[in-house]
């Protein structure tokens, strides 16, 4: 792990909240803010990947790199293996971060962070979890929990991963962040299999990767980005970011 690339997958195409990469937060697209919280982390080059040409003007505008990719891609892992070929045709960037285009207010330290497990080398993808203390979370669907192993102060390795109240029993739960890290030769991987029965059964993409037995670990974060699907996460994103 020497030289991380940060690829932010955008389209047009959400049906909750239309053109949401555009959607403006104080002054400047949401796909913007997202672009300056990666930028801000300093782990490596950054670039947004999508297949719209106004997602990257606005990116471009501000002095970023875009790459246009197809449009028939199924999930934003597609997206980005094709952008990192483009961009990186010779293999140089050996780790490949995954952000997703609608957090726009993670905190930089997250990103950075989220590549640490791959320290390790028998860890093939690594992505962030933070402990549930809303307590309607921890039985909510659209909240995916990671159930895992603690490793260490700070890290887990993840066994499964469940939109259902889990692990039973004393403890905490922890929600599961979508970014993710993954090994060049990972993603790879991951993108040449089909979906698996988990994956279609739970809706979530990461259970492809368990079931083929690739090894998924988790850093702990203090707390857990919101994702802007409706007008009112959008409202939610401009009074916090309007507070730094």
């Amino acid at each position: 792990m020497s030289d991380p690339l940060i690829l932010i997958p955008a389209r047009l195409a959400a049906t909750r909240l239309p053109d949401k990469p555009l959607a403006d937060i104080n002054g400047e697209p949401m796909i913007v803010h997202v672009w300056r919280r990666a930028m801000e982390a300093g782990i490596g080059p950054v670039a947004v990947a999508t297949d719209a040409a106004s997602i990257a003007a606005a990116i471009e505008a501000v002095g970023g790199r875009a790459v246009l990719t197809r449009g028939d891609h199924q999930s934003g892992s597609d997206r980005i293996k094709e952008a990192a070929d483009k961009l990186d045709p010779e293999g140089r960037h050996d780790v490949i971060v995954n952000l997703q285009g609608d957090f726009p207010t993670i905190e930089p330290s997250s990103i950075a962070v989220s590549i640490e497990p791959l320290a390790d080398p028998a860890v093939q993808i690594a992505t962030l979890c933070a402990e549930i203390v809303d307590e309607e979370e921890k039985t909510a669907p659209s909240v995916v929990k990671l159930i895992g192993s603690m490793l260490s102060l700070g890290r887990m390795r993840a066994l499964y991963f469940t939109r259902a109240t889990a692990p039973t029993g004393e403890g905490p739960l922890y929600h599961h962040v979508g970014v993710y890290a993954y090994r060049r030769r990972a993603l790879e991987r991951f993108v040449s299999l089909k979906p698996s029965p988990l994956e279609l059964r739970e809706k979530l993409e990461q259970l492809r990767a368990l079931e083929d037995g690739m090894r998924i670990d988790a850093r702990i974060i203090a707390h857990v980005p919101r994702g802007v699907d409706t007008p009112a996460d959008l409202e939610r994103a401009r009074t916090a970011l309007a507070a730094r």
